[in-house]
């Protein structure tokens, strides 16, 4: 089983990124389990969202601790305690960030990427300024990361789940694979 967690800010797709993943993989066959978790507050607030990804029948219903991958849509969630540092040794850890991976060594012994989804969320007018739309542009990012998903039916779970802008959003999320850099701890 692959557990990943999402942290986002509310506004940026968190919970949207997971069921978008969820469906693209469901449709490759896989078993899955999509899950948010975020308080009163939603707009701007931290929010996590959890996917649990298998070959076989998923019966774990708790939260995930220590995931696989985790996927941060806003780098300032990595001053946060947990943010990224939960991750299984040798997992993975996507930031959103115009910094280069190895920027990020100070977080541990992870395989490291980087992806500045803003500029291309921006680019491309999904979401404002103040709050771009960072979740498509970093589902392409982290496919080409883990390996987990081709961009082939990740782009059709895009285009399937959103209904406004999906081109503008598969575009989003094409870049990002194309410019996502990557680094390993040793």
């Amino acid at each position: 089983m692959i557990e990943i967690c999402f942290h986002g800010r509310g506004g940026q797709g968190a919970v949207g990124a997971s069921k978008i993943l969820a469906s693209a993989l469901f449709n490759e066959g896989k078993q899955v389990l999509a899950f948010p978790a975020f308080g009163a507050e939603r707009r701007g607030a931290p929010v996590k969202a959890f996917l649990r990804v298998s070959d076989r029948e998923i019966r774990r219903r708790s939260m995930i601790y220590r995931p696989d991958v985790a996927i941060i849509l806003d780098a300032t969630l990595l001053q946060d305690v947990e943010a990224g540092r939960e991750v299984k040794e040798g997992g993975w850890v996507v930031v959103n960030t115009p910094d280069p991976p190895e920027s990020l060594r100070w977080l541990g012994k992870y395989r490291l990427a980087t992806v500045d989804a803003d500029s291309i969320a921006e680019r491309l007018g999904l979401g404002s300024r103040a709050m771009p739309h960072v979740n498509t542009a970093m589902l392409g990012a982290s496919a080409r990361a883990t390996g987990l998903i081709s961009m082939e039916p990740l782009a059709r779970s895009i285009r399937e789940n959103i209904s406004s802008r999906a081109d503008e959003n598969v575009q989003g999320a094409l870049e990002a694979y194309e410019k996502l850099r990557t680094y390993s701890v040793q």
